[in-house]
């Protein structure tokens, strides 16, 4: 229940910056051009809260936090006094309509910088890309276990994220991609992956498996390093040194198998059984999770036990893979420009591939999958959260620029036609428009929601 207020919670949040800063960008640029903003609404329905300013806009918050809008002055949806003729928006030239109309998803763009710029301040882990099983086509290609891949095609991975956004599209397409390597002993080389082999059941969200790469990750032994006082470990028994080798019954191969054994059977209430060797010999012990806050609304269970921590090799590896990802302001905002355009080529790219039908629609996601990885990223920590935000604000502005009427890129089409022909497009086509907008949104939008459905129950 908690989780489910969270992920509500930090969607409100995130539709409410990214919304307010979208229609500020219309408002803003429609009072440059000299057009009268009658309202200014966050959210859709009854106004829970509102306040007219000194020029006329009423300011408002209203109950459903899915969009916003911002009505302004215009002879076709009301009558309008001939002193304010000149503030109407339907009176004002081609040119400044489009701007006005522009400035949303362009404001979505400055506000994904902006949160990238931010993300960057604060400092963002990462994992580079480093490879730990390999198997399959990257085997055949002459990738090694603990190679980082360095590039991809000549552009720099420095993460996992940016290795498998730039894997993703080079399997969808089923060409080669040249892979730039480095070895623990900072020898570089070069391999081609041929992933034209990859079978016509392959899913973009086992990229990696399907190539045959396991990301690297540290084995630290399952063995208890510290107990704490007063916790449910210390009241069952379990003390530093013992060897966890079951949880539930079932068995945990090193630690990192530890907390996800224990929030498994979490979930069933009672103890759990734990199952440790000391000394030679194998004890069980029954040890009852507590919750432990998580975030604004989430808990996990928790025993009160710490690892032993890696040895030294371990830890020189865990040294190389992990980095803080952080830039001062000026470095800063190069790198979230940079980011920006990643993700936007990325975005564009995908979008694409699913038109002409290489890539899944299942990559489409509803309010419930957004909200799912608000509540996630918000509780990993601000900076994911920033990232969080920064994507889907980018994500925001593209959708908006589509040319489907209803839609920003609809109404920019328009214009775009009327400067070409030099007269508006009629009533009645951008009445047939908006239907087909229409349509075509409520389709986009029941399809996010099915596939945001099928995940909850696969």
């Amino acid at each position: 229940m908690l989780e489910i207020l969270g992920s509500i919670w930090w969607l409100i949040v995130a539709l409410g910056l990214l919304v307010t800063f979208h229609e500020f960008g219309h408002y803003w640029v429609a009072r440059r051009c000299g057009v009268k903003v009658l309202r200014f609404s966050v959210g859709f329905g009854k106004a829970l809260w509102k306040r007219t300013a000194k020029d006329g806009t009423e300011w408002q918050v209203a109950a459903l936090p899915l969009g916003g809008y911002v009505k302004m002055l215009d002879e076709r949806e009301g009558p309008v006094a001939a002193d304010e003729l000149d503030q109407a928006f339907n009176r004002k030239p081609v040119g400044q309509r489009f701007a006005i109309v522009v400035a949303g998803p362009v404001f979505n763009l400055v506000f994904a910088v902006f949160a990238f710029w931010l993300m960057f301040a604060v400092g963002i882990p990462e994992s580079r890309p480093i490879v730990g099983e390999v198997t399959g086509i990257a085997a055949e290609a002459g990738i090694q276990p603990e190679d980082e891949i360095i590039a991809l095609d000549g552009d720099r991975t420095r993460s996992w994220s940016h290795a498998i956004l730039g894997l993703v599209t080079h399997a969808l397409d089923r060409d080669q991609v040249n892979v730039e390597l480095e070895d623990l002993d900072g020898e570089r080389r070069q391999v081609t992956l041929d992933l034209g082999g990859l079978g016509d059941d392959f899913e973009e969200e086992q990229t990696l498996e399907a190539i045959g790469i396991a990301p690297w990750r540290p084995v630290i032994p399952a063995i208890i390093g510290e107990v704490t006082p007063d916790s449910p470990a210390q009241a069952a028994g379990l003390r530093a040194g013992d060897r966890i080798t079951a949880i539930g019954g079932e068995p945990v191969e090193d630690w990192s198998w530890v907390p996800f054994r224990i929030t498994e059977h979490a979930e069933r209430e009672g103890p759990i059984a734990i199952t440790v060797d000391r000394s030679g010999i194998e004890r069980i012990f029954e040890v009852t999770p507590q919750p432990q806050r998580s975030g604004l609304f989430g808990s996990r269970p928790v025993i009160g036990i710490v690892n032993q921590g890696p040895d030294d090799a371990t830890r020189a590896k865990m040294e190389r893979a992990y980095l803080l990802m952080r830039h001062g302001p000026v470095d800063g905002f190069g790198a979230a420009v940079a980011e920006t355009w990643r993700l936007t080529g990325a975005t564009l790219g995908l979008l694409g591939r699913m038109i002409t039908g290489s890539a899944s629609v299942s990559n489409i996601s509803g309010p419930i999958g957004i909200a799912q990885f608000a509540n996630s990223s918000a509780n990993a920590g601000l900076s994911n959260f920033l990232f969080f935000l920064g994507l889907i604000s980018l994500s925001l502005g593209i959708l908006n620029l589509l040319p489907i009427p209803v839609l920003d890129g609809g109404h920019l089409l328009y214009y775009l036609i009327e400067w070409v022909k030099g007269s508006p497009v009629s009533d009645q086509a951008q009445i047939a428009g908006q239907y087909i907008g229409l349509v075509a949104l409520f389709g986009l939008m029941s399809l996010g929601i099915i596939n945001d459905i099928l995940r909850l129950v696969s």
